[in-house]
């Protein structure tokens, strides 16, 4: 049978109005996404981070500049260990504007230690390192902290206190960003992923149980169409969920949204993903009890692991080994890339993999959902 895009629509007019009837379909599509932005952001507003990866400039070819590295080291050995709160530096090669690097790693927390950095402080002149850092981003406070520590440290050993080793702070991306704009990319991903897993998943598994399949079997509306109209429907809801959160986020909290057309792209292959995963999921579970248990296993995970509430560079190695297998993760991590740092290089990866895996869950879906049980 041919596809249709008449009958795709028809049953998206009739999912879509009873949805918006029932209780649970207003609540989750329209009110559960202005309260999360409230609720989260009012909680994580002014949060903060333990651990922190650092990009490290070092200009000065003398031994000071070396030891000033070597002490930001020895904060905390976090890269080889999944506990502990300090940094990870990052060297950065001198030849390379500063910035821009920051800029393409997605990245705002830097030092930059100066050239004749060595000399200035043998010779007892006033000399700064750069730190660089985002106000809205949670470990920049840890960062500065710390640097502000070995800062002292090198002021105190110069025993006769004539040695002045001060900081300069710079901002990686406009200072007006608040940790709220951080928030919200990772809320819509939360709200892409949680509607269509948790309907789809019931839905694909309860209408097997009670037969409904059976009697969309007799229409002309094909498996294909079907699950379409649900990847639309979703789609659209969405939609309306960043529309919500972005307005809330806005007037209620101050954000500032750089909008473009690389988030309608999210908009898109998240709920086509989700949905596809979550009629996948119902459909290869034995009853709705076992698909609403594979379900949660599958969700939960990414809910609290993909970077939602707080970066996934703060947490233990081993979550973030967890988090980088995550879908989600690749859709916040892309919402991020175009919303607040405008690093579309990288947010090509994750639209590229995220497309790759939705269509491929997507024929797995299709394939595996039968009208009939044999």
């Amino acid at each position: 049978m041919r596809f249709s895009l008449g009958r795709m629509l028809s049953d998206l007019k009739i999912y879509g109005r009873s949805s918006l009837r029932s209780r649970e379909g207003f609540f989750f599509t329209l009110i559960f996404p202005i309260i999360l932005i409230l609720l989260f952001g009012a909680i994580f507003s002014g949060g903060g981070a333990s651990q922190a990866t650092v990009y490290v400039q070092n200009h000065d070819a003398g031994p000071v500049g070396s030891a000033f590295v070597s002490a930001l080291n020895s904060t905390s050995n976090y890269c080889s260990n999944s506990s502990g709160a300090g940094l990870c530096l990052r060297p950065v090669p001198t030849d390379l504007n500063f910035s821009r690097y920051l800029s393409s790693k997605s990245a705002s927390d830097g030092v930059v230690i100066p050239t004749n950095f060595s000399l200035a402080y043998e010779s007892g002149q006033k000399v700064n390192v750069t730190v660089f850092g985002n106000p809205s981003s949670t470990t920049s406070a840890l960062v500065s902290g710390i640097v502000a520590e070995v800062v002292n440290g090198f002021n105190v050993h110069g025993a006769t206190g004539v040695h002045q080793v001060g900081i300069a702070q710079r901002t990686a991306v406009a200072s007006n960003y608040k940790y709220i704009d951080f928030l919200i990319p990772g809320l819509v991903g939360f709200a892409a992923l949680t509607s269509p897993m948790f309907a789809l998943v019931n839905i694909s598994s309860t209408y097997r149980r009670d037969k409904v399949f059976k009697l969309l079997s007799l229409t002309p509306l094909t498996k294909t169409e079907w699950l379409l109209s649900k990847i639309i429907w979703y789609i659209g809801t969405t939609v309306v969920s960043f529309i919500l959160m972005t307005a809330v986020g806005v007037y209620a909290f101050g954000a500032h949204i750089t909008l473009n057309w690389g988030i309608g792209i999210f908009l898109l292959l998240g709920p086509f993903f989700f949905v596809s995963l979550g009629m996948l999921v119902g459909t290869v579970s034995n009853s709705p009890e076992a698909a609403s248990v594979v379900g949660n296993l599958v969700t939960f995970p990414m809910m609290f692991l993909s970077g939602t509430f707080f970066p996934v560079s703060s947490m233990p190695k081993y979550l973030q080994a967890i988090a980088h297998v995550l879908p989600l993760y690749y859709m916040i991590e892309g919402l991020n890339d175009v919303m607040i740092y405008g690093n579309f290089g990288a947010a090509y990866f994750d639209m590229a993999l995220l497309l790759a895996i939705s269509v491929v869950v997507f024929a797995l879906a299709v394939k595996f959902f039968r009208w009939r049980e044999d």
